[in-house]
């Protein structure tokens, strides 16, 4: 059997389940995908409006308390879920926007994305929500990514009169509604899925939700507002999570009443940290910033039976694992052509280890490497506004040291708000990863270095927005 765009051949062998997961046959995978929601927005990670359906899926499964995002924004963020490599790595580390200069730039057509291997490992795979990689880009729609199916707004919701492509619902590659009010959303993409997962199946499925919540507009539905009881702007957040909730609640019941919890592995996470409303505390920083809050976000997994309960783990894992974890579980291999940064966290999630599979994590803001880490200590670069993407030029708000003129280093053990430099004390740490800064740089890029590994992104003065 062949992958489809770029011809990798899988072994035979490697699209049988080799039982490794006690016994299990290949499981159902469900990956649910929040937009801008903050490492303290949910109940189980200390908000004081309760998740309840969430809550309990952590209860049910693992809670992440290091689960790290490879960009700080949509777009990237999502090319390095897709694909299991930096967003530099494959060639996606700028947001899109329905710009002239965008109009060649989404997800490449020889990258291979979790989709495409797990559809060819026989997956039924279906996408329900934002795509954000180039919709409209020939060779990078959903459909030429893997998936069977699409349902879904293939951006960002826009408010403005004149862009109704961003309100039109599309159903694989046709228009299916245009000027689709936004609180219709939320319920038509969980009708999608309630529907798809109560049909028969006879192949294993893959669902990718791409939530809009809790992007702006903060627009929570009707039967939503007010639900949080909290007032004003503030209040119409926490209402807009709570329609979240009630969503992945939905999906979680239909998996129940369908009789496949034990055969279905639930993922749920945020594309980034939160943006003007949401909270990332205890953290610092947010969306768009290379502070922990921008990039470590809610991960929760639940495999009823496989996955053991209540677990809460602070060992250092990524959204990039999400590519190998699935292939393993669905018994595909992992592509060997290219260099896949994910790594296959199925014994952390088992509880069987504790030691992250990374030695090592990459932040970078756009084309801009800021900060190295490893499990517990972090360094922080030098960087100017001109170093920046468009969306970090200013300090302002949760924009944290967008300018920095020495290197920082921050004990995440001790300081996981980052809070306090301790670079003068261990010069030993800060050399270590200067090191690995310069050998990252060479391999896959800065702000004025082309990586040897790293795919062409194409954009023309990619830092700016026009």
């Amino acid at each position: 059997m062949m992958i489809k765009r770029i011809g990798i051949s899988i072994c035979a062998a490697g699209l049988l389940f080799t039982g490794a997961v006690r016994g299990q046959e290949r499981p159902n995978i469900i990956l649910i995908f929040a937009d801008d929601l903050g490492y303290g927005d949910l109940g189980c990670y200390g908000a004081p409006v309760k998740t309840p359906a969430i809550d309990r899926m952590a209860e049910q499964g693992f809670r992440s308390t290091d689960c790290l995002v490879a960009a700080n924004v949509c777009g990237p963020s999502r090319a390095a879920l897709m694909t299991g490599r930096y967003p530099m790595r494959c060639g996606h580390p700028i947001s899109r926007h329905p710009l002239p200069k965008y109009v060649n730039y989404g997800i490449a057509p020889e990258e291979v994305t979790m989709a495409e291997l797990l559809q060819s490992a026989g997956y039924h795979t279906k996408m329900v929500g934002k795509w954000h990689l180039g919709f409209h880009v020939d060779g990078s729609h959903p459909l030429d990514a893997g998936f069977d199916e699409y349902l879904g707004l293939y951006s960002n919701y826009s408010t403005q009169k004149e862009r109704v492509d961003e309100r039109t619902i599309y159903r694989n590659r046709e228009v299916l509604e245009t000027d689709v009010p936004f609180e219709k959303v939320t319920k038509l993409y969980t009708d999608e899925i309630v529907d798809f997962i109560k049909q028969d199946h006879e192949q294993p499925f893959f669902i990718y939700f791409a939530h809009h919540i809790a992007h702006a507009p903060l627009l929570p539905s009707e039967n939503f507002k007010g639900m949080s009881g909290v007032k004003g702007r503030a209040g119409t957040y926490a209402d807009f999570v709570q329609e979240l909730d009630h969503s992945v609640g939905r999906v979680m019941a239909a998996v129940d009443e369908a009789g496949i919890a034990e055969q279905t592995l639930i993922v749920f996470l945020s594309d980034n940290g939160p943006a003007r409303d949401g909270t990332a505390k205890p953290l610092s920083g947010g969306k768009y910033v290379t502070m922990e809050g921008g990039h470590r976000v809610p991960g929760i997994f639940q495999w009823l039976e496989t996955i053991p309960a209540g677990q809460v783990s602070d060992t250092l894992i990524s959204s990039l694992d999400l590519l190998p974890l699935f292939c393993f579980v669905a018994g595909v291999e992992v592509p060997t052509d290219r260099t896949i940064d994910g790594e296959n966290i199925i014994d952390v999630l088992l509880g069987q280890t504790t030691e992250s599979p990374h030695a090592l994590f990459y932040y970078y803001n756009g084309l801009n490497l800021q900060a190295v880490r490893n499990e517990r200590w972090k360094l922080h670069f030098p960087r100017t506004p001109a170093d920046q993407p468009y969306w970090a030029k200013k300090d302002s708000g949760q924009r944290i040291y967008t300018t920095l003129k020495q290197p920082m280093l921050f004990d995440l053990d001790a300081d996981a708000g980052e809070k306090t430099n301790v670079i003068s004390q261990h010069p030993e740490v800060t050399a270590d990863l200067m090191k690995e800064a310069e050998r990252v740089r060479l391999e896959i890029g800065d702000i004025h270095i082309v990586g040897s590994d790293q795919r062409p992104h194409g954009l023309p003065n990619p830092q700016e927005k026009n």
